[in-house]
């Protein structure tokens, strides 16, 4: 087939050529945020508006946007769907074996202040799958935690959503950053020390605000003292693995800290005032229940994270990994100048990485848990059925919203909204860390938004004078605050707490917080460019 190149100003305005790529994203979160629209059918009609933009608009074949669009849904079901599925699965059974009463009894009896159990699991414990796994993973595994432990569904999709931030940009042992070396060229170190000098006062931040989104103020200054530490005992951690190892383990490292200083804290120190805020403690439970309890999470702990680090997942992707490019789009799509320094073809290939992916490696966690707790097979396998059952309109969600991402993406719609961030002179870093944001909000990656502008950061941040590498983790830190607004996570926390259907209200509830952090993001960077004038 003919190559196509992507028009970055398709109707010979920059004003009308942005207004006209803003609309899917207009009517995809329009209609989420209404009480009346139901998720799957928000993401079809924002994946129709973006067909008519790619289509009617910038002018790309109908052939090349309906494959983008398949490899979009196909990227939906797997890997994403695929953690989803299995993650639900091992909470079922946990559930059903009487293990997940006895977590609770457990972590109440550590605090049964709601307020610590919350920066425990959502801040800590989420940081530990985000760097071991990434795709969701925390938020599936701390929403349904929290569901567990008392928390109203809507509040434990929230919740998690605002603590899945900090910690994004060096998720999936630290694949954000490893994808913008690739495409911008510059050192690894250099941009991982960057995002250092960026993330760390978000994670002393984000526990001190994920409270007060919680319980106000007040809640605030009654525990303040856990909060500084699970904080501190992040950020330091984050600064240092960043500044002085590299991007592989820093959540790991972090998010460990973070859950033992805590742990230890609370053995010494309690709030005055938790009465009104607290758990039923319960019986506290014997040490054969603690095990069997922590069976599940221990497994999917060791597990995720084996099945995340190089050696391991190289020795499985050498058994099975086809890599399927997609025919009549693979290579067939040219990003152009000023995007990019010269004319090159998109690649468009299906990774289906089926044995080393996360969600199997969940899989395999769930399955020695249902063991382990003495479900027997058949038990399982029902089980499962029922899971696939219940997830499945959730799953055909998140196919829809990656589709209209992928259509977004290969369009180059969005890259006319990165151009139009690029205009905006000496106020740059504020809105090119914003451009991150909006990138992970399109496409609920920071690998993918790393990827999409990482390249247009560093050639802007060279036109308007300040250091490329600064911008180029910029976007990656900017995009950490878009992650809790994409509709890939909300999408994915909605399934995890039973709340299908309320998509729009978990999207209203996260919506200022998203905006207001990215914009101290932003804020941050700018004083970064022109006050420390860093290089």
């Amino acid at each position: 087939m003919t190559l196509w190149a992507q028009r970055y100003d398709p109707l010979g305005s920059p004003l009308l050529s942005t207004l006209a790529a803003l609309a899917p994203i207009v009517v995809l979160l329009g209609l989420l945020a209404t009480h009346r629209v139901r998720a799957h059918w928000a993401a079809l009609a924002g994946l129709a508006a973006s067909l008519t933009v790619a289509v009617g608009v910038i002018g790309m074949p109908a052939p090349m946007a309906a494959r983008a669009a398949a490899l979009g849904a196909a990227y939906g079901l797997f890997p994403i769907g695929w953690i989803v599925l299995n993650v639900i699965f091992l909470y079922r059974l946990s559930v059903e074996q009487g293990a997940f009463d006895a977590l609770q009894r457990s972590i109440t009896h550590l605090t049964a202040d709601r307020r610590l159990q919350l920066v425990l699991i959502a801040f800590s414990f989420g940081a530990f799958f985000e760097g071991a796994a990434g795709f969701s993973t925390p938020v599936a595994v701390t929403a349904a935690l929290l569901i567990g432990l008392g928390f109203a569904p809507l509040e434990a999709s929230g919740l998690s959503l605002i603590a899945n931030t900090a910690p994004v940009a060096f998720g999936a042992l630290g694949t954000p950053l490893v994808a913008l070396q690739g495409v911008t060229g510059l050192d690894l170190h250099a941009l991982s020390a960057m995002v250092g000098r960026q993330l760390p006062l978000f994670s002393l931040i984000i526990p001190f605000w994920l409270i007060a989104v919680y319980d106000g103020w007040r809640g605030v200054r009654e525990v303040w003292p856990a909060l500084l530490v699970a904080g501190v005992a992040f950020a330091v951690p984050q600064y240092l693995v960043a500044t002085y190892h590299g991007p592989w383990l820093v959540d790991v490292v972090a998010a460990v800290c973070s859950m033992v200083a805590l742990a230890l804290f609370l053995r010494v120190w309690h709030p005055a005032a938790t009465a009104d805020r607290a758990l039923a403690k319960g019986e506290r439970p014997s040490r054969a229940e603690l095990v069997r309890a922590w069976t599940p999470w221990t497994l999917l702990s060791v597990v995720v994270f084996a099945w995340g680090t190089p050696q391991v997942k190289g020795w499985l992707n050498g058994i099975s990994s086809p890599a399927l490019p997609v025919p009549g789009l693979h290579d067939l799509v040219l990003r152009v100048p000023p995007v990019v320094a010269a004319a090159h073809a998109e690649a468009a290939v299906f990774s289906f990485n089926w044995l080393s992916a996360t969600g199997s490696g969940i899989a395999l966690a769930a399955v020695l848990a249902g063991l382990a707790l003495g479900v027997r097979p058949a038990r399982m396998v029902r089980a499962y059925g029922e899971t696939l059952v219940r997830v499945a309109p959730s799953l055909l969600t998140i196919a829809a919203m990656l589709a209209l991402g992928y259509v977004t993406r290969y369009s180059g719609s969005d890259t006319i909204l990165g151009l139009a961030f690029a205009h905006t002179g000496w106020l740059y870093p504020f809105f090119g860390t914003m451009l991150g944001w909006l990138g992970v909000a399109l496409t609920g990656s920071d690998t993918s938004s790393n990827v999409l502008f990482g390249s247009l950061q560093v050639v802007t941040a060279q036109q308007v004078g300040v250091s490329p590498v600064l911008m180029a983790a910029a976007n990656s830190a900017g995009g950490v605050m878009g992650k809790m607004i994409d509709a890939q996570s909300i999408v994915v926390a909605g399934t995890a707490t039973h709340t299908r259907g309320q998509e729009g209200a978990i999207l209203r509830y996260v919506f200022k917080h998203s905006l207001a952090l990215a914009s101290l993001v932003g804020l941050w960077v700018m004083a970064q460019a022109y006050i420390f004038r860093i290089r």
